[in-house]
């Protein structure tokens, strides 16, 4: 059975990968496929990452969207050309910093070959940054549980994103204003492939001895301890390991919107991919990366006709006007939950569904 269950998730995401490639071929960069399958990979990574703190180890944090600002504002202000750091910083006298990670690795490892390598050293330092202040914030906050931890960690968000539109720190992060002119992947297939190998160290990590530590800590504190487990060496472990990756989703976020600003990693952004969490199965990689595709591909492109006036084939602009894409998406998101009690996977996996037993009980959850 394990062996089949490896052939067959093996054969599912080279399939999958085959048609990101495909479409990668065929469609320009600017079509709206190509910009879904960009945004729902840094979703599911980030999704991915918030599950492995909320649905593994127990802990439910809100801060997702503070740690997806400092992975964005570093991969933006490590990679801006120097030519266009004086456009870019006109208010702080062309920036603090005066190097560009892309422009250092060029100067010895070519023009290609460093310029992929400085973004992905940007990306790489937003992930550690993340981590940085995970450590630092999870001393005191970790000995927090429940609501009051969720709380605490979706004020340090709030203040996050205060801080750095503050004018004292302009010189880096550019104050209130954009930066932009950084470079960026334009191709889908990039974007996948970066989530897809972000996202197996996650798997590694949650099969692992720490792993089962952390679902050892999730399904009971009082018998995770009597067992030897470290409970706060663990829970800060998880905490920075989620913030860890949520930063390198941060990063790539900012290479699919092409400008930085930190007023759209406001709490918002952390309920959206909370959401995502609950709708694929807490608990579940498979789940939130499938959720995280479906949520994109309904609210960017198949509902976007609900705001416009004109949606499969009926002109009804009386009804079908700006906010009533929201409203039908709602009423989506509720079928979900009232018919999937605990997301459309469970805590299921890819390799589950080849298992009589997993089938079972998946139906038992649906009832």
């Amino acid at each position: 059975m394990k062996k089949k269950q490896t052939v067959f998730t093996a054969a599912v995401l080279l399939i999958l990968l085959a048609a990101c490639v495909a479409v990668d071929m065929v469609l320009p960069s600017y079509h709206i496929a190509v910009k879904v399958i960009e945004k729902a990979s840094v979703y599911a990574l980030v999704a991915v990452s918030m599950n492995l703190l909320n649905g593994f180890t127990g802990l439910f944090s809100l801060g997702q969207a503070g740690f997806m600002l400092l992975g964005a504002y570093a991969y933006g202000v490590l990679t801006i050309p120097m030519e266009k750091k004086a456009s870019v910083y006109q208010y702080f006298d062309g920036g603090a910093l005066k190097f560009s990670l892309p422009e250092v690795f060029a100067s010895f490892l070519g023009d290609s070959v460093g310029t992929v390598v400085g973004m992905l050293s940007a990306l790489l330092i937003g992930g550690l940054l993340a981590g940085l202040f995970a450590f630092l914030i999870g001393l005191p906050v970790l000995r927090l549980k429940s609501d009051y931890l969720a709380i605490a960690t979706l004020g340090f968000a709030e203040i996050l994103r205060a801080f750095f539109q503050w004018n004292a720190l302009g010189p880096i992060t550019n104050g209130s204003n954009l930066l932009k002119s950084y470079p960026t992947f334009s191709h889908p297939t990039a974007y996948v492939v970066l989530a897809g190998v972000l996202i197996a160290f996650i798997v590694l990590l949650i099969n692992s001895t720490y792993g089962r530590a952390f679902k050892a800590i999730r399904d009971d504190e009082v018998a995770a301890e009597a067992m030897g487990i470290s409970l706060a060496h663990h829970k800060r472990l998880a905490f920075i390991i989620s913030s860890v990756f949520a930063g390198f989703g941060g990063g790539m976020l900012a290479m699919y919107m092409g400008t930085i600003a930190a007023a759209p990693f406001k709490s918002a952004m952390t309920y959206e991919i909370l959401l995502i969490v609950v709708i694929g199965g807490i608990g579940s990689i498979t789940g939130s990366v499938l959720a995280s595709f479906l949520y994109i591909f309904s609210s960017e492109w198949l509902l976007r006709g609900l705001d416009s006036g004109k949606f499969l084939g009926i002109n009804a602009p009386g009804i079908f006007k700006n906010g009533f894409r929201m409203a039908v998406f709602s009423v989506i998101i509720m079928i979900i939950v009232l018919f999937f009690r605990k997301g459309i996977m469970g805590d299921k996996e890819l390799p589950d569904l080849l298992s009589p037993r997993a089938r079972r009980a998946g139906k038992e959850d649906a009832k």
